[in-house]
Protein backbone atom coordinates (compact mmCIF):
# COMPACT_ATOMS: atom_id res chain seq x y z
CA UNK A 1 0.00 0.00 0.00
CA UNK A 2 2.85 2.34 0.87
CA UNK A 3 4.45 1.61 -2.50
CA UNK A 4 1.19 2.46 -4.30
CA UNK A 5 0.91 5.70 -2.34
CA UNK A 6 4.43 6.66 -3.43
CA UNK A 7 3.59 5.93 -7.08
CA UNK A 8 0.43 8.06 -6.86
CA UNK A 9 2.36 10.90 -5.22
CA UNK A 10 5.04 10.79 -7.92
CA UNK A 11 2.48 10.80 -10.74
CA UNK A 12 0.56 13.71 -9.26
CA UNK A 13 3.87 15.57 -9.20
CA UNK A 14 4.32 14.84 -12.91
CA UNK A 15 0.86 16.27 -13.62
CA UNK A 16 1.95 19.49 -11.91
CA UNK A 17 5.09 19.54 -14.05
CA UNK A 18 2.99 19.18 -17.20
CA UNK A 19 0.78 22.07 -16.19
CA UNK A 20 3.77 24.28 -15.35
CA UNK A 21 5.14 23.57 -18.82
CA UNK A 22 1.82 24.63 -20.36
CA UNK A 23 0.84 21.07 -21.34
CA UNK A 24 -2.66 19.77 -20.63
CA UNK A 25 -2.32 16.13 -19.44
CA UNK A 26 -5.99 15.54 -20.34
CA UNK A 27 -6.49 17.22 -23.75
CA UNK A 28 -9.79 17.27 -25.57
CA UNK A 29 -8.97 15.04 -28.55
CA UNK A 30 -6.31 13.41 -30.73
CA UNK A 31 -6.36 12.66 -34.44
CA UNK A 32 -5.93 8.88 -34.34
CA UNK A 33 -5.71 7.64 -37.92
CA UNK A 34 -4.21 4.17 -37.50
CA UNK A 35 -4.67 1.08 -35.32
CA UNK A 36 -1.87 -1.17 -34.10
CA UNK A 37 -3.39 -4.43 -35.31
CA UNK A 38 -4.10 -3.05 -38.77
CA UNK A 39 -0.54 -1.75 -39.09
CA UNK A 40 0.77 -5.19 -38.11
CA UNK A 41 -1.21 -6.74 -40.97
CA UNK A 42 -0.34 -3.99 -43.45
CA UNK A 43 3.41 -4.18 -42.81
CA UNK A 44 3.73 -7.91 -42.23
CA UNK A 45 6.61 -8.17 -44.75
CA UNK A 46 8.35 -4.87 -44.03
CA UNK A 47 12.13 -5.29 -43.80
CA UNK A 48 14.40 -3.67 -41.21
CA UNK A 49 16.07 -1.26 -43.66
CA UNK A 50 12.74 0.02 -44.96
CA UNK A 51 10.37 2.71 -43.69
CA UNK A 52 6.64 2.65 -44.23
CA UNK A 53 4.15 5.48 -44.14
CA UNK A 54 3.77 8.04 -41.39
CA UNK A 55 1.25 6.69 -38.88
CA UNK A 56 -0.79 8.28 -36.12
CA UNK A 57 -1.63 5.93 -33.26
CA UNK A 58 -3.05 6.23 -29.77
CA UNK A 59 -3.43 3.84 -26.87
CA UNK A 60 -2.24 2.78 -23.44
CA UNK A 61 1.44 2.29 -22.60
CA UNK A 62 1.85 -1.27 -21.33
CA UNK A 63 5.63 -1.50 -21.05
CA UNK A 64 8.53 0.90 -21.01
CA UNK A 65 12.31 0.40 -21.33
CA UNK A 66 14.78 3.24 -21.18
CA UNK A 67 18.45 3.24 -22.26
CA UNK A 68 19.48 6.83 -21.64
CA UNK A 69 17.68 8.94 -24.24
CA UNK A 70 16.74 5.82 -26.22
CA UNK A 71 13.28 4.74 -25.05
CA UNK A 72 11.07 1.83 -26.13
CA UNK A 73 7.39 1.73 -25.26
CA UNK A 74 4.69 -0.83 -25.98
CA UNK A 75 1.43 0.86 -27.01
CA UNK A 76 -1.80 -1.16 -26.83
CA UNK A 77 -5.09 -0.19 -28.46
CA UNK A 78 -8.33 -2.02 -29.19
CA UNK A 79 -6.78 -3.98 -32.08
CA UNK A 80 -3.41 -5.03 -30.67
CA UNK A 81 -0.03 -3.52 -29.83
CA UNK A 82 2.91 -1.79 -31.52
CA UNK A 83 6.27 -0.51 -30.28
CA UNK A 84 7.09 3.17 -30.03
CA UNK A 85 10.76 4.13 -30.37
CA UNK A 86 12.11 7.44 -29.10
CA UNK A 87 15.52 8.03 -30.67
CA UNK A 88 16.64 11.69 -30.33
CA UNK A 89 19.32 11.53 -33.04
CA UNK A 90 16.66 10.71 -35.59
CA UNK A 91 14.37 13.53 -34.43
CA UNK A 92 16.59 16.58 -33.82
CA UNK A 93 14.00 19.18 -34.84
CA UNK A 94 11.42 17.99 -32.39
CA UNK A 95 13.84 16.44 -29.90
CA UNK A 96 13.15 18.85 -27.05
CA UNK A 97 9.38 18.64 -27.40
CA UNK A 98 9.43 14.84 -27.51
CA UNK A 99 11.80 14.63 -24.58
CA UNK A 100 9.68 17.00 -22.50
CA UNK A 101 6.71 14.64 -22.80
CA UNK A 102 8.49 11.26 -22.97
CA UNK A 103 10.32 11.67 -19.67
CA UNK A 104 6.98 12.03 -17.85
CA UNK A 105 5.31 8.99 -19.47
CA UNK A 106 4.62 6.00 -17.20
CA UNK A 107 3.18 2.54 -17.79
CA UNK A 108 -0.59 2.97 -17.82
CA UNK A 109 -0.63 6.40 -19.47
CA UNK A 110 -2.65 6.93 -22.63
CA UNK A 111 -0.64 8.68 -25.31
CA UNK A 112 -0.88 9.63 -28.96
CA UNK A 113 2.16 9.33 -31.23
CA UNK A 114 3.07 10.08 -34.83
CA UNK A 115 6.01 8.84 -36.87
CA UNK A 116 7.15 6.48 -39.59
CA UNK A 117 6.56 2.76 -39.40
CA UNK A 118 9.66 0.54 -39.46
CA UNK A 119 10.90 -2.81 -38.24
CA UNK A 120 13.72 -3.12 -35.68
CA UNK A 121 16.70 -5.44 -36.14
CA UNK A 122 14.94 -7.87 -33.83
CA UNK A 123 12.00 -7.86 -36.23
CA UNK A 124 9.50 -5.92 -34.11
CA UNK A 125 7.18 -3.56 -35.98
CA UNK A 126 7.62 -0.10 -34.51
CA UNK A 127 7.00 3.60 -34.97
CA UNK A 128 9.93 6.04 -34.97
CA UNK A 129 8.29 8.77 -32.92
CA UNK A 130 8.37 12.27 -34.40
CA UNK A 131 5.65 13.70 -32.18
CA UNK A 132 4.07 12.49 -28.93
CA UNK A 133 1.14 13.81 -26.88
CA UNK A 134 -0.03 12.93 -23.40
CA UNK A 135 -3.76 12.13 -23.68
CA UNK A 136 -4.54 10.88 -20.19
CA UNK A 137 -2.07 10.73 -17.34
CA UNK A 138 -2.59 7.63 -15.21
CA UNK A 139 -2.44 8.34 -11.49
CA UNK A 140 -2.67 4.74 -10.26
CA UNK A 141 -0.34 1.99 -11.46
CA UNK A 142 -1.47 -1.09 -13.38
CA UNK A 143 -1.16 -4.52 -11.74
CA UNK A 144 2.05 -6.39 -12.44
CA UNK A 145 1.60 -8.58 -15.51
CA UNK A 146 2.38 -11.89 -13.82
CA UNK A 147 1.54 -11.19 -10.19
CA UNK A 148 -1.37 -8.78 -10.21
CA UNK A 149 -5.11 -9.36 -10.65
CA UNK A 150 -4.90 -13.13 -10.26
CA UNK A 151 -7.97 -13.28 -8.02
CA UNK A 152 -11.08 -13.97 -10.11
CA UNK A 153 -13.37 -12.05 -7.80
CA UNK A 154 -11.12 -9.01 -8.13
CA UNK A 155 -11.11 -9.38 -11.91
CA UNK A 156 -14.91 -9.31 -12.02
CA UNK A 157 -15.07 -6.31 -9.71
CA UNK A 158 -12.46 -4.37 -11.67
CA UNK A 159 -13.29 -5.44 -15.19
CA UNK A 160 -11.54 -2.37 -16.59
CA UNK A 161 -8.22 -3.69 -15.26
CA UNK A 162 -9.06 -7.23 -16.40
CA UNK A 163 -9.59 -5.98 -19.96
CA UNK A 164 -6.38 -3.95 -19.94
CA UNK A 165 -4.17 -6.71 -18.58
CA UNK A 166 -5.73 -9.73 -20.33
CA UNK A 167 -6.39 -9.28 -24.08
CA UNK A 168 -7.93 -12.78 -24.18
CA UNK A 169 -10.75 -11.50 -21.95
CA UNK A 170 -11.56 -8.83 -24.48
CA UNK A 171 -11.71 -11.54 -27.17
CA UNK A 172 -14.49 -13.29 -25.24
CA UNK A 173 -16.65 -10.19 -25.38
CA UNK A 174 -15.84 -9.51 -29.01
CA UNK A 175 -16.99 -13.04 -29.78
CA UNK A 176 -20.11 -12.46 -27.67
CA UNK A 177 -20.98 -9.53 -29.91
CA UNK A 178 -20.40 -11.68 -33.01
CA UNK A 179 -22.85 -14.22 -31.60
CA UNK A 180 -25.50 -11.56 -30.98
CA UNK A 181 -24.96 -10.06 -34.44
CA UNK A 182 -25.26 -13.50 -36.05
CA UNK A 183 -28.47 -14.32 -34.16
CA UNK A 184 -29.97 -10.95 -35.08
CA UNK A 185 -29.02 -11.33 -38.74
CA UNK A 186 -30.40 -14.90 -38.81
CA UNK A 187 -33.82 -13.76 -37.59
CA UNK A 188 -34.00 -10.67 -39.79
CA UNK A 189 -33.30 -12.82 -42.83
CA UNK A 190 -36.43 -14.76 -41.84
CA UNK A 191 -38.47 -11.54 -41.76
CA UNK A 192 -38.59 -11.12 -37.98
CA UNK A 193 -39.07 -7.60 -36.63
CA UNK A 194 -36.96 -6.48 -33.69
CA UNK A 195 -38.96 -4.74 -30.96
CA UNK A 196 -38.50 -3.42 -27.42
CA UNK A 197 -40.59 -4.35 -24.40
CA UNK A 198 -40.82 -2.68 -20.97
CA UNK A 199 -38.27 -3.55 -18.31
CA UNK A 200 -40.40 -1.79 -15.69
CA UNK A 201 -43.75 -3.58 -15.51
CA UNK A 202 -46.83 -3.04 -13.38
CA UNK A 203 -47.74 -6.73 -13.85
CA UNK A 204 -44.98 -9.30 -14.29
CA UNK A 205 -45.27 -12.70 -15.96
CA UNK A 206 -43.92 -15.01 -18.63
CA UNK A 207 -41.76 -17.19 -16.37
CA UNK A 208 -41.65 -18.96 -13.03
CA UNK A 209 -39.34 -16.70 -11.05
CA UNK A 210 -39.09 -14.42 -8.03
CA UNK A 211 -39.17 -10.75 -8.92
CA UNK A 212 -37.37 -7.52 -8.07
CA UNK A 213 -39.82 -4.90 -6.83
CA UNK A 214 -39.47 -1.13 -7.01
CA UNK A 215 -41.67 1.94 -6.67
CA UNK A 216 -42.57 4.78 -9.03
CA UNK A 217 -42.84 7.88 -6.87
CA UNK A 218 -44.58 10.09 -9.42
CA UNK A 219 -47.59 7.77 -9.72
CA UNK A 220 -47.21 6.18 -6.26
CA UNK A 221 -47.31 2.68 -7.71
CA UNK A 222 -45.27 -0.48 -7.29
CA UNK A 223 -43.44 -1.83 -10.33
CA UNK A 224 -41.45 -4.97 -11.10
CA UNK A 225 -38.32 -5.53 -13.14
CA UNK A 226 -39.10 -7.76 -16.10
CA UNK A 227 -38.62 -11.50 -15.57
CA UNK A 228 -39.58 -12.09 -19.22
CA UNK A 229 -40.82 -10.13 -22.26
CA UNK A 230 -43.24 -12.94 -23.17
CA UNK A 231 -46.64 -11.43 -22.43
CA UNK A 232 -45.77 -8.18 -24.23
CA UNK A 233 -44.49 -9.99 -27.31
CA UNK A 234 -47.69 -12.04 -27.45
CA UNK A 235 -49.70 -8.82 -27.34
CA UNK A 236 -47.79 -7.78 -30.48
CA UNK A 237 -48.70 -11.07 -32.16
CA UNK A 238 -52.35 -10.29 -31.35
CA UNK A 239 -51.80 -6.83 -32.85
CA UNK A 240 -50.66 -8.27 -36.17
CA UNK A 241 -46.87 -8.52 -35.89
CA UNK A 242 -46.54 -12.14 -36.97
CA UNK A 243 -42.80 -12.51 -36.30
CA UNK A 244 -41.21 -10.49 -33.50
CA UNK A 245 -38.06 -10.78 -31.43
CA UNK A 246 -36.20 -8.93 -28.73
CA UNK A 247 -32.73 -9.29 -27.23
CA UNK A 248 -33.18 -7.93 -23.75
CA UNK A 249 -32.25 -8.02 -20.09
CA UNK A 250 -34.31 -10.11 -17.67
CA UNK A 251 -34.13 -9.84 -13.88
CA UNK A 252 -34.81 -12.77 -11.56
CA UNK A 253 -34.40 -12.56 -7.81
CA UNK A 254 -33.04 -16.05 -7.28
CA UNK A 255 -29.90 -18.19 -6.98
CA UNK A 256 -26.44 -17.16 -8.16
CA UNK A 257 -24.12 -19.83 -9.51
CA UNK A 258 -21.95 -20.60 -12.55
CA UNK A 259 -25.01 -20.54 -14.83
CA UNK A 260 -27.18 -17.94 -13.11
CA UNK A 261 -26.85 -14.18 -12.64
CA UNK A 262 -29.75 -12.04 -11.34
CA UNK A 263 -29.49 -9.90 -14.50
CA UNK A 264 -29.01 -11.80 -17.75
CA UNK A 265 -29.56 -11.47 -21.49
CA UNK A 266 -32.12 -13.41 -23.49
CA UNK A 267 -33.22 -13.67 -27.06
CA UNK A 268 -36.97 -14.21 -27.18
CA UNK A 269 -39.07 -14.47 -30.33
CA UNK A 270 -42.64 -15.36 -31.31
CA UNK A 271 -43.57 -16.88 -34.64
CA UNK A 272 -47.20 -17.00 -35.74
CA UNK A 273 -48.52 -19.96 -37.76
CA UNK A 274 -45.54 -22.11 -36.78
CA UNK A 275 -45.10 -24.89 -34.20
CA UNK A 276 -42.44 -26.27 -31.86
CA UNK A 277 -41.30 -28.94 -34.33
CA UNK A 278 -40.47 -26.25 -36.89
CA UNK A 279 -38.42 -24.48 -34.24
CA UNK A 280 -36.34 -27.55 -33.47
CA UNK A 281 -35.27 -27.57 -37.11
CA UNK A 282 -34.76 -23.80 -36.98
CA UNK A 283 -32.56 -24.22 -33.88
CA UNK A 284 -30.37 -26.72 -35.71
CA UNK A 285 -30.11 -24.27 -38.61
CA UNK A 286 -29.13 -21.48 -36.20
CA UNK A 287 -26.39 -23.60 -34.61
CA UNK A 288 -25.00 -24.52 -38.02
CA UNK A 289 -24.93 -20.81 -38.89
CA UNK A 290 -23.18 -19.90 -35.63
CA UNK A 291 -20.58 -22.65 -36.01
CA UNK A 292 -19.63 -21.44 -39.48
CA UNK A 293 -19.53 -17.75 -38.57
CA UNK A 294 -17.43 -18.42 -35.48
CA UNK A 295 -15.07 -20.77 -37.29
CA UNK A 296 -16.01 -24.07 -35.60
CA UNK A 297 -16.39 -27.50 -37.12
CA UNK A 298 -18.97 -30.08 -36.01
CA UNK A 299 -17.13 -30.55 -32.73
CA UNK A 300 -16.68 -27.97 -29.97
CA UNK A 301 -14.58 -28.52 -26.87
CA UNK A 302 -16.08 -27.10 -23.71
CA UNK A 303 -14.14 -27.34 -20.44
CA UNK A 304 -12.37 -30.48 -21.64
CA UNK A 305 -15.55 -32.14 -22.93
CA UNK A 306 -15.95 -32.73 -26.66
CA UNK A 307 -19.44 -31.76 -27.78
CA UNK A 308 -20.77 -32.98 -31.10
CA UNK A 309 -22.85 -30.17 -32.64
CA UNK A 310 -23.54 -32.05 -35.84
CA UNK A 311 -27.24 -31.90 -36.65
CA UNK A 312 -29.83 -33.29 -36.27
CA UNK A 313 -29.70 -33.28 -32.48
CA UNK A 314 -30.99 -36.17 -30.39
CA UNK A 315 -34.61 -35.98 -29.17
CA UNK A 316 -36.17 -37.54 -26.06
CA UNK A 317 -39.50 -37.03 -24.27
CA UNK A 318 -39.55 -35.68 -20.70
CA UNK A 319 -41.43 -38.71 -19.37
CA UNK A 320 -39.05 -41.17 -21.03
CA UNK A 321 -35.96 -39.38 -19.69
CA UNK A 322 -37.27 -39.35 -16.11
CA UNK A 323 -38.19 -43.03 -16.36
CA UNK A 324 -34.71 -43.87 -17.69
CA UNK A 325 -32.78 -41.90 -15.07
CA UNK A 326 -34.97 -42.37 -11.96
CA UNK A 327 -37.24 -45.34 -12.61
CA UNK A 328 -40.27 -43.13 -11.93
CA UNK A 329 -43.07 -43.21 -14.51
CA UNK A 330 -44.96 -39.91 -14.34
CA UNK A 331 -47.79 -41.41 -16.40
CA UNK A 332 -48.51 -43.49 -13.29
CA UNK A 333 -47.29 -41.06 -10.64
CA UNK A 334 -49.62 -38.44 -12.07
CA UNK A 335 -50.37 -36.27 -9.05
CA UNK A 336 -48.45 -34.58 -6.27
CA UNK A 337 -48.94 -37.19 -3.53
CA UNK A 338 -48.11 -40.15 -5.81
CA UNK A 339 -44.99 -38.49 -7.14
CA UNK A 340 -43.88 -37.47 -3.65
CA UNK A 341 -44.18 -41.07 -2.41
CA UNK A 342 -42.26 -42.34 -5.46
CA UNK A 343 -39.41 -39.88 -4.90
CA UNK A 344 -39.20 -40.82 -1.20
CA UNK A 345 -39.26 -44.55 -1.98
CA UNK A 346 -36.42 -44.14 -4.51
CA UNK A 347 -34.37 -42.35 -1.80
CA UNK A 348 -33.44 -39.50 -4.13
CA UNK A 349 -31.63 -37.47 -1.50
CA UNK A 350 -30.91 -34.45 -3.71
CA UNK A 351 -34.63 -33.83 -4.26
CA UNK A 352 -36.18 -31.57 -1.61
CA UNK A 353 -39.81 -32.74 -1.56
CA UNK A 354 -40.62 -30.54 1.42
CA UNK A 355 -39.79 -27.41 -0.54
CA UNK A 356 -42.34 -28.26 -3.27
CA UNK A 357 -45.98 -27.34 -2.81
CA UNK A 358 -47.50 -28.72 -6.00
CA UNK A 359 -47.02 -31.31 -8.74
CA UNK A 360 -45.32 -29.02 -11.28
CA UNK A 361 -42.79 -27.77 -8.72
CA UNK A 362 -41.88 -31.33 -7.69
CA UNK A 363 -41.46 -32.38 -11.32
CA UNK A 364 -39.15 -29.44 -11.88
CA UNK A 365 -37.16 -30.23 -8.72
CA UNK A 366 -36.80 -33.88 -9.76
CA UNK A 367 -35.69 -32.94 -13.25
CA UNK A 368 -33.18 -30.28 -12.20
CA UNK A 369 -31.64 -32.18 -9.27
CA UNK A 370 -31.38 -35.67 -10.75
CA UNK A 371 -31.74 -35.64 -14.51
CA UNK A 372 -30.60 -32.45 -16.23
CA UNK A 373 -26.88 -32.63 -15.44
CA UNK A 374 -26.66 -36.07 -17.07
CA UNK A 375 -27.48 -34.68 -20.53
CA UNK A 376 -24.10 -33.82 -22.07
CA UNK A 377 -24.44 -33.98 -25.86
CA UNK A 378 -26.95 -31.60 -27.53
CA UNK A 379 -30.41 -33.00 -26.88
CA UNK A 380 -33.96 -31.78 -27.42
CA UNK A 381 -36.04 -32.65 -24.36
CA UNK A 382 -39.68 -32.56 -25.48
CA UNK A 383 -43.24 -32.78 -24.16
CA UNK A 384 -43.13 -31.40 -20.65
CA UNK A 385 -46.10 -32.09 -18.34
CA UNK A 386 -48.72 -29.34 -18.55
CA UNK A 387 -48.24 -28.45 -14.88
CA UNK A 388 -44.69 -27.21 -15.54
CA UNK A 389 -45.41 -24.35 -17.98
CA UNK A 390 -48.63 -22.40 -17.47
CA UNK A 391 -48.44 -20.53 -20.80
CA UNK A 392 -47.96 -23.49 -23.16
CA UNK A 393 -50.47 -25.27 -25.39
CA UNK A 394 -51.52 -28.83 -24.60
CA UNK A 395 -50.67 -31.66 -26.96
CA UNK A 396 -53.84 -32.57 -28.88
CA UNK A 397 -53.20 -36.33 -28.67
CA UNK A 398 -52.22 -36.32 -24.99
CA UNK A 399 -53.45 -33.22 -23.12
CA UNK A 400 -51.41 -34.11 -20.02
CA UNK A 401 -48.36 -32.88 -21.92
CA UNK A 402 -47.49 -29.72 -23.81
CA UNK A 403 -45.91 -29.13 -27.22
CA UNK A 404 -42.54 -28.00 -25.96
CA UNK A 405 -38.80 -28.56 -26.05
CA UNK A 406 -35.62 -27.51 -24.37
CA UNK A 407 -32.18 -27.75 -25.92
CA UNK A 408 -29.79 -29.11 -23.31
CA UNK A 409 -26.00 -29.08 -23.74
CA UNK A 410 -23.63 -30.24 -21.01
CA UNK A 411 -26.38 -30.09 -18.42
CA UNK A 412 -27.33 -26.49 -19.27
CA UNK A 413 -30.63 -25.25 -20.69
CA UNK A 414 -29.72 -23.24 -23.78
CA UNK A 415 -33.15 -22.93 -25.44
CA UNK A 416 -36.75 -23.26 -24.27
CA UNK A 417 -39.63 -23.19 -26.75
CA UNK A 418 -43.27 -24.22 -26.88
CA UNK A 419 -46.52 -23.78 -28.72
CA UNK A 420 -48.21 -20.84 -27.06
CA UNK A 421 -51.57 -21.28 -25.39
CA UNK A 422 -54.01 -19.15 -27.38
CA UNK A 423 -57.22 -20.53 -25.87
CA UNK A 424 -58.17 -17.59 -23.61
CA UNK A 425 -60.44 -19.65 -21.34
CA UNK A 426 -57.83 -22.33 -20.71
CA UNK A 427 -55.17 -19.63 -20.18
CA UNK A 428 -57.39 -17.71 -17.78
CA UNK A 429 -58.00 -20.84 -15.71
CA UNK A 430 -54.30 -21.71 -15.57
CA UNK A 431 -53.30 -18.19 -14.55
CA UNK A 432 -56.00 -18.24 -11.85
CA UNK A 433 -54.34 -21.41 -10.53
CA UNK A 434 -50.99 -19.62 -10.62
CA UNK A 435 -52.46 -16.64 -8.76
CA UNK A 436 -53.81 -18.99 -6.09
CA UNK A 437 -50.35 -20.54 -5.65
CA UNK A 438 -48.86 -17.04 -5.42
CA UNK A 439 -51.37 -16.14 -2.70
CA UNK A 440 -50.38 -19.28 -0.78
CA UNK A 441 -46.74 -18.19 -0.79
CA UNK A 442 -45.27 -19.64 -3.97
CA UNK A 443 -42.98 -16.73 -4.91
CA UNK A 444 -42.29 -18.15 -8.38
CA UNK A 445 -45.95 -18.31 -9.42
CA UNK A 446 -47.44 -15.72 -11.76
CA UNK A 447 -50.23 -13.22 -11.02
CA UNK A 448 -53.36 -13.06 -13.16
CA UNK A 449 -52.74 -10.52 -15.91
CA UNK A 450 -56.28 -9.60 -16.94
CA UNK A 451 -55.17 -7.33 -19.80
CA UNK A 452 -53.18 -10.20 -21.30
CA UNK A 453 -56.24 -12.45 -21.05
CA UNK A 454 -58.27 -9.72 -22.74
CA UNK A 455 -55.72 -9.64 -25.58
CA UNK A 456 -56.12 -13.40 -26.05
CA UNK A 457 -59.90 -12.95 -26.13
CA UNK A 458 -59.42 -10.57 -29.07
CA UNK A 459 -57.70 -13.53 -30.74
CA UNK A 460 -54.10 -14.72 -31.14
CA UNK A 461 -53.18 -16.97 -34.08
CA UNK A 462 -51.40 -20.32 -33.54
CA UNK A 463 -47.97 -19.19 -32.35
CA UNK A 464 -44.76 -20.69 -31.07
CA UNK A 465 -42.46 -18.91 -28.62
CA UNK A 466 -38.72 -19.27 -28.21
CA UNK A 467 -36.19 -18.24 -25.57
CA UNK A 468 -32.41 -18.55 -25.94
CA UNK A 469 -29.89 -17.68 -23.23
CA UNK A 470 -27.29 -15.41 -24.82
CA UNK A 471 -24.94 -15.72 -21.84
CA UNK A 472 -24.98 -19.51 -21.80
CA UNK A 473 -24.59 -19.67 -25.55
CA UNK A 474 -21.54 -17.42 -25.24
CA UNK A 475 -20.12 -19.62 -22.49
CA UNK A 476 -20.37 -22.58 -24.86
CA UNK A 477 -18.68 -20.95 -27.85
CA UNK A 478 -15.94 -19.22 -25.81
CA UNK A 479 -15.21 -22.17 -23.48
CA UNK A 480 -15.86 -20.16 -20.31
CA UNK A 481 -16.66 -22.00 -17.04
CA UNK A 482 -18.89 -19.35 -15.47
CA UNK A 483 -21.59 -16.94 -16.60
CA UNK A 484 -19.55 -14.23 -14.85
CA UNK A 485 -16.85 -14.72 -17.50
CA UNK A 486 -19.23 -13.67 -20.31
CA UNK A 487 -20.98 -10.75 -18.57
CA UNK A 488 -18.89 -7.60 -18.51
CA UNK A 489 -20.20 -6.50 -15.14
CA UNK A 490 -21.62 -9.54 -13.30
CA UNK A 491 -23.38 -9.19 -9.97
CA UNK A 492 -20.94 -9.10 -7.04
CA UNK A 493 -21.72 -9.05 -3.34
Amino acid sequence: MAREDEITKERLKKIDEFKKAGINPYPQKFDKKDCAGELQKEYEKLKTEEFGKKASVAGRIMALRSFGKLIFMKLQDRTGSIQLVFMPKKNRESEKKIESVAKFIDVGDIVGAQGKVFRTKRGELSIMVEEVNMLSKSIKSLPEKWHGLQDKEERYRKRYLDLIMSPEVKEVFLKRQKIIDAVREFLKEKCFIEVETPLLQSMYGGASARTFKTHLNELDMDLFLSISPELYLKRLIVGGFERVFTICKNFRNEGIDRRHNPEFTMLEFYYAYADYEMLMEMTEELFNTLRKKLGFGNEVEYQGIKLDLKTPFKRIKFRDLLLKETGIDIDKENNFEKLKKAVVSKKLKDVDVNNCSHYGALLDELYKRVVREKIIQPTFLTHYPVEMIALAKRNEKNPRYINSFQLLINGAEIVKAYDELNDPLDQEERLKQQAALLKKGDEEAMPLDEDFINALKIGMPPTVGYGLGIDRLTMLFTDQPSIRDVILFPFMK
